[in-house]
């Protein structure tokens, strides 16, 4: 007899629990009052919608908005993070490691991000609560813990906006430089402001467009690549002829060594930083049990198709030593024209393609400043309705958004001006510095949260039945994932002390590479120093609070039909549908 047995508590199971209808569980109360309002009050354009919610609590997932589809969840899956780290940033990647390095690079943190991503899948389905990063952190590992991933995650997205402001007035510049990039920077900065006033579904509805306007791109892009790299290009142009994989022997596939490999993790990471936002969002999905599952399984076609076969063509068509490309990864986001995508349009003499290819940057940029507003603000909140933020950001209004979690996050967008004095690129730097290794920490908590999770499941005498949706890799997926980050982080603390070109970093070149450590580090401290609370034994995790009501019915009709399928087509399902 398990010890909750022997505590009077049976533990829910597909055979005792009730199968209620998918859409009750948390958060109907609250979606059923929004829907009373009426239509300007819904979408905040009118004064009423500021008001707070009166049906707000304690619980952030009873309370914001869920009207997020299922196309919003898969697109934000597979484009949602695909931005100017992918775009401009790989430039820089392409140069410091050479294709070969490059590639590998990107593989290993594909491989990272699919099970990290799959354990948060696994998570977010039976706990599926907005701010789910930290709060898993603070569930299944150490609270203290748990307040320094909540308020790091906030921090990276709150640098990131003001970065990604920046990066859009410079590539508008592409056409008009004589214009300030000031001004840029203000058009686009009111547009953010401007999504964000429709809340959820404004996020939503711009990512949907602006993913499957990205995707679109990508494989435009890789179809012309393919042509090019076969002598398809125009005459007189580098593509006249068939050149394969000519420049990975000359000049090369790997450039600068075991350094070259490690320099490359930085922007590799910053590249795949948002991916975890579909998590983020289930809470907000009108039904994540059913459509989370199918949006998490897109993101092998993201890593595979568009990371991965996308920069394997930019290998194949720029090489490694072009003075186009940009010198260094922390100089990704100071223009867009060193793009190596929009430099294979110029050297084919494709006229237009390198303005189009812009345009997809700058769609990319804008929709990364529309995620950070969206992902550091529920954050922000859920830190607040946990007494792990000053309550004022927990007020929710009448139109499901964080009001006052919203403004903070918008309010770090002009410190892209900054950029524009002499002295703004040092501070940039440093700023760039706070964010580029910050995901890494957030990843390889997610990955340790799912194993202390199933670790728990198990000691406390529980079924994997219960669970409805499992990591393809299970808990040893984890491990790997949980492992590669660890390296990732060993890679670039050894090129911070250590950099290319030099034997020994200065002291703030360092923490330049390096700075997310120790801010994380005070958080934690800050964090022990709130809550008094250190590692959580696997007898205090607590499994059942929250947890979402399953339809039992239909998850195990599917796994009867599942059954019954030949082994390949019950592998493809499991992966990929």
């Amino acid at each position: 007899m398990s010890s909750q047995e022997e505590k009077g508590h049976v533990p829910s199971t597909p055979e005792n629990e009730k199968p209620p209808a998918f859409e009750q569980g948390p958060g109907l109360v609250g979606h059923q009052a929004r829907d009373d309002e009426d239509f300007r009050t819904r979408n905040g354009l009118n004064l009423k919608s500021f008001q707070r919610r009166p049906e707000a609590s304690a619980d952030i997932t009873e309370t914001l908005d869920r009207t997020m589809k299922g196309r919003h969840l898969h697109m934000i899956a597979i484009g949602g993070s695909i931005g100017a780290g992918f775009f401009v940033g790989s430039g820089g990647a392409l140069r410091t490691g050479g294709p070969g390095w490059l590639l590998i690079d990107f593989m290993i943190i594909g491989v990272m991000m699919f099970n990290t991503v799959y354990a948060l899948g696994e998570l977010a389905v039976m706990y599926p609560v907005s701010g789910g990063f930290y709060t898993y952190s603070t569930r299944f590992i150490d609270p203290s813990w748990g307040f320094a991933m909540g308020w790091n995650y906030v921090m990276q997205w709150a640098v990131v906006l003001p970065l990604e402001l920046t990066v859009c007035g410079v590539t508008v510049g592409y056409w008009n430089d004589e214009i300030s990039v000031a001004v840029w920077i203000t058009i686009f900065f009111l547009f953010i402001v401007f999504v964000n006033v429709f809340g959820t579904l404004g996020y939503a509805e711009e990512e949907f467009w602006s993913s499957c306007i990205k995707l679109a791109a990508t494989v435009i892009f890789m179809i012309i690549a393919l042509v090019l790299v076969l002598g398809g290009g125009p005459k007189g142009s580098r593509y006249d002829h068939y050149t394969g994989a000519q420049l990975w022997y000359d000049p090369g596939a790997f450039a600068n060594g075991f350094k070259g490999f490690c320099s490359i993790f930085v922007t590799a990471a910053f590249s795949f930083s948002g991916t975890e936002l579909v998590g983020l969002a289930a809470a907000e999905a009108r039904n994540p049990v059913k459509e989370l599952p199918g949006a998490i399984k897109q993101v092998f076609w993201r890593i595979t198709l568009f990371y991965i076969l996308g920069l394997f063509f930019v290998g194949l068509l720029i090489p490694y030593t072009d003075p186009g490309l940009i010198g260094a990864p922390d100089q990704a986001y100071a223009d867009a024209n060193t793009s190596p995508f929009v430099l294979v349009g110029n050297y084919a003499n494709l006229k237009g393609f390198d303005s189009f290819m812009n345009v997809v940057i700058l769609i990319s940029v804008v929709s990364i400043g529309v995620s950070a507003v969206y992902g550091g603000s529920r954050t922000l909140t859920a830190l607040a309705q946990q007494g792990y933020a000053p309550k004022v950001f927990s007020y929710i209004d009448r139109s499901g958004r964080p009001l006052y979690s919203v403004l903070f996050i918008l309010a770090f967008g002009p410190l892209a001006y900054v950029n524009l004095d002499a002295d703004g690129p040092t501070v940039f730097n440093w700023l760039l510095a706070l964010s580029g290794l910050a995901a890494l920490f957030t990843w390889g908590s997610i990955c340790l949260a799912h194993i202390r999770f199933r670790t728990a499941w198990k000691r406390q005498g529980r079924s994997l039945d219960e669970i409805p949706f499992k990591a393809v890799g299970g808990v040893y997926g984890s491990y790997l994932g949980l492992g590669l980050n660890i390296m990732v982080l060993i890679a670039q603390l050894y090129v911070s002390i250590s950099p290319i070109g030099s034997d020994l970093n200065t002291a703030s070149g360092f923490f330049m590479s390096y700075l997310a450590l120790p801010v994380v580090i005070v958080f934690w401290i800050g964090g022990f120093i709130w809550k008094r609370s250190g590692w959580l034994k696997l007898d205090q995790i607590d499994l059942d609070t929250g947890r979402r009501a399953l339809p039992w019915d239909e998850i195990n009709e599917y796994r009867e039909q599942l059954a019954k399928m030949p082994a390949w087509k019950r592998l493809f399902h499991t992966i990929f549908v």
